[in-house]
Parts: structure tokens; sequence; C-alpha cells
């Protein structure tokens, strides 16, 4: 008989419950889905210009289990259509942050694009988190590719 696997559990706390009781949560849009689409807690809509670059509040907080991370990553369909992707990709939350989770938008787009309260801007994918002990050597060891950088393998 197969082992069942443990889901961890992830706390949410709705920061201000009554004004915030029309946004959804996270959550997940489809059986597969890796990531849960987050929705702007914006009270009145905000307009990124082009260039423009903007910390949208979520009005949650979370308590992530012990050797995991959240990673704020961009929508897909807003980076295509409107150029909409987030500064800071992919955005790391720690296990031990528990303020609000704010999405820091910026419009790569060649048009002003505005944000509008409950609209989804972004999606949240739960890691594990691999931490190391770190040594300090003389020397690494070679490897075929040593220190070949950007590009060292050609453009095709």
């Amino acid at each position: 008989m197969p082992k069942r696997s443990r889901v961890p559990t992830l706390a949410f706390q709705r920061l201000r419950p009554r004004e915030d009781k029309d946004i959804p949560l996270p959550r997940y849009m489809t059986p597969q889905a890796a990531g849960m689409d987050v929705r702007a807690a914006v009270n009145k809509a905000v307009t990124l210009n082009c260039g423009a670059i903007t910390l949208i509040p979520t009005g949650f907080a979370m308590a992530l289990p012990p050797g995991l991370e959240a990673q704020i990553r961009p929508r897909s369909g807003l980076a295509v259509k409107h150029g909409i992707g987030l500064i800071n990709s992919p955005g790391t939350i720690d296990a031990d942050y528990r303020g609000e989770i704010k999405i820091a938008l910026i419009n790569l787009g060649d048009a002003p694009y505005t944000v509008k309260r409950g609209d989804r801007i972004a999606q949240m994918v739960i890691q594990k988190v691999c931490r190391v002990q770190l040594q300090i050597v003389e020397s690494l060891d070679a490897t075929t590719r040593d220190t070949g950088g950007f590009g060292h393998t050609g453009v095709r």
C-alpha cells in the first residue's frame, strides 16, 4: 500500500478582514496548477505608466511552515498581452516573514496598464528550501565548462 504524502498547511491572515472580504485569498485555479493566483487589494484603480514600478497590496499575510518558501512570479497572460512583470522575479517570501504580501509590478509594455481591485496580478509557488553549510577552500574542482560564462557555448 503506497504511503500518503502529508500536504503542508499554509496559514493565511486577512489583514483588513472587513475591507477586503471581497478579495479572494490565493488559490489554485486548476487541479494541476503549480501556482496560486494572487489578487490586488487596492482601494482604487492604480495605473502603471510605461516603465513604472509600483507595490500592490494583497491584503493578506501568511505563515509558511519551516523549510518552505513562497516564490512570487509573473502571470504569463499579463506579461505577454500587456508587458506587466515583477521587478524582482521571482520574489522570495521566507518562512519567518509575517508582514503583508505586496507585489512589485513593473510595466514593460508600450501602453499604460491599470490594476483594479481584485485583479489577478501574480502567482505564488510554494517550494522546499535547501539550506547549505559553507566551506572555504583554496581552489575549486575543474569542470569542462570551468570559468566559461555568459554565451560561452555560442549562439546556436
